[in-house]
């Protein structure tokens, strides 16, 4: 019997029910549609503390990063995941603090696993005020995840963003929600 592919949904808004949440359950929902199970993880309630830069992670022998908090529940299911979708509402201009924190602990995924990152695929669901994706900073976060992603080899798949402030309000796009649907399948494709 074949393996479920896994998908981890990482959740990087204050709002349970914010815009990028919605996206992001339509990608697993696409995802789920071709088999693969799904796991959601709420970054704002999670005890995560702010790289300390302390190199323990990068030394030859590494059992993985130094810092004893609730990312080292993170780290198993990262590896476990077969694809990532990563979602975040645009704050001040890029991504929400919750995503960016959890961006930088990544630094020491490389100590769980040799070349974790190339591995996996990886969906990006975002939602900005406005109308404009360039003003609003959404292109901001989305070259950065472009650069962080191809530095280290993993795959972005898809982007699924769009506008909306009141929470709950992207549901009226029902062409964003159907090419996020959409998206998560193509995720769930695109693993080997």
């Amino acid at each position: 019997m074949k393996r479920k592919k896994k998908v981890l949904v990482l959740l990087g808004s204050p709002r349970r029910k914010g815009n990028s949440s919605i996206l992001a359950e339509k990608i697993a929902e696409g995802a789920e549609s071709e088999g693969a199970e799904a796991a959601f993880v709420f970054i704002h309630e999670m005890k995560i503390e702010p790289c300390r830069s302390c190199y323990a992670c990068q030394v030859p022998g590494s059992k993985g990063c130094s810092i004893d908090d609730e990312m080292q529940k993170l780290y198993p299911l990262m590896m476990e995941a077969d694809a990532w979708v990563i979602a975040s509402p645009v704050y001040w201009f890029t991504m929400s603090a919750q995503i960016k924190l959890w961006m930088d602990r990544c630094f020491a995924f490389p100590a769980y696993a040799e070349d974790p990152f190339s591995t996996k695929k990886i969906a990006i669901a975002m939602s900005y005020g406005g109308e404009d994706p360039f003003d609003s900073g959404c292109i901001n976060a989305l070259r950065t995840f472009q650069d962080a992603y191809g530095y280290v080899g993993a795959q972005i798949v898809g982007y699924a963003y769009g506008s909306a402030m009141k929470a709950g309000e992207i549901k009226k796009n029902r062409v964003l929600m159907a090419a996020a649907e959409e998206l998560g399948k193509k995720l769930v494709k695109a693993v080997r």
